[in-house]
Parts: structure tokens; sequence; C-alpha cells
């Protein structure tokens, strides 16, 4: 059995297998498929493929990380125009990519996007990628799937994204606890304002709310007592 892991570092990469797969470091081999460094504009990371004999992972095990790791070949007529819709938007635009299936869950498939122009499909705080994330989902209902959310990503930036969003959550929680005033964050999608949300649900003396109109509104972060 054969799976595929990335961390910043080679350790860290290591590190997930291990939690993921249950088993010890040296119950598998490990083949690094590829490494990048840390650069001003993309963040390093190491690629690698985790080799395990067969009879070391219990069938139950197996079945559980089978869900996590999708099949990148699509699956079905809907998942293969899914993949050559997105595939011939953006070759229009004049940009290369390679398309996969990143993951699949009850309701929801995972979309990953390869191109020497990841950063312009991202744009500016994920805005190019979030409109062609509501074009295939647009899509996704035209062909009889509106029950089915996709999710589009290209060099993990929706996990990198969210990170960001959860320290600004705290950061901002503790410049507000400690001035009383209240702060109004940059406009976010409804993903980002929710995480803020949940972020600092459990905070007793902080409190946020959303704050405009349209898909990107504000979230207003403030102390328990002011309005």
């Amino acid at each position: 059995m054969v799976y595929e892991y990335e961390g910043k570092t080679e350790k860290d990469a290591i590190e997930k297998a291990v939690n993921e797969l249950g088993l010890e470091r040296d119950q598998f081999d490990v083949e690094i498929l590829e490494t990048q460094k840390n650069s001003l504009f993309k963040k390093g990371f190491v690629k690698i493929r985790v080799h395990i004999e067969d009879g070391k992972i219990t069938e139950n095990k197996v079945s559980t990380i089978n869900k996590k790791f999708a099949n990148p070949v699509p699956q079905g007529e809907f998942e293969e125009k899914l993949i050559v819709f997105i595939k011939e938007v953006i070759e229009k635009m004049g940009y290369d990519v390679k398309v996969d299936v990143m993951f699949r869950e009850e309701k929801k498939i995972g979309i990953k996007l390869e191109s020497s122009k990841s950063s312009i499909l991202i744009g500016r705080k994920g805005k190019n990628l979030d409109a062609l994330q509501l074009l295939m989902n647009v899509y996704a209902g035209k062909l009889g799937h509106e029950d089915i959310r996709v999710v589009l990503d290209t060099e993990n930036y929706r996990i990198r994204r969210e990170e960001t969003i959860v320290r600004l959550a705290y950061t901002t929680a503790d410049k507000v606890r400690s001035s009383k005033n209240s702060i109004l964050l940059e406009p976010m999608n409804p993903f980002e304002r929710r995480l803020i949300h949940t972020t600092l649900n459990d905070i007793p003396d902080i409190e946020t709310k959303s704050e405009g109109d349209g898909l990107y509104k504000q979230v207003r972060v403030f102390y328990k007592g002011l309005c």
C-alpha cells in the first residue's frame, strides 16, 4: 500500500504519516517525492510517499485512510465533467493547469489545481480562487448536484489561509482586550468569517458580529459591554 503526505519539513511529513497510519516509523519506508525551499513568494514544503507492507494495517484502518486519500482520477461522469469544465475555464484564461480530485466526502468533493501560475489563480487574499470555486459550484448545480459542495484549492492555499485567519482572530482578541476598543476586520468570505466566529466563540470576554452586505462582509471583534 502506498500513501502520500506533505509537511513543512521531512520530519513534519513523516509525523503526519505516523499519526494517520497508527504505525511506528520503522514499520514503513519513505520516498521523498518533492522538496521546495522557502522563498519570498512561496512557503517551503516536503512531499513524501509512504510504502507499507500488506497486513501491517487493519482493514478498518485502511478504509478510514482511503476516505481521506482520494484516487486523483475522476470517478464517474459528474467528476469528469467537473474536471473538464474547470480545466477549460483556466486554459481559456491563458494559464496551464493540471486538475485532480483531492478528496471525496459525503456531499463534498475537493479539486486540486497545479499550475505555474498558481499565485494568479489564487489572487489577492484568495478572491480569484473563491470566484473559480463559486463557478464550479454553480456548474455542479446545473449538472443536478446542488447538494454537493465543491472545494477548489491550489498550493495548499486553503490550509495556509485558515491558519492565517485563526492567528488573526487570536491576535485581534488580545488587542481588543487590551484597548477595550472594537476592531473591524478586513472583508472576508463566509467560510473565513465563520472561522473567526468559531475561533473566538469560547473566549468569555470577547464577542464577534458580521457587518455589511454582499458576499464579502466584515467581522467586528469587541470587548463584552461595548456595542
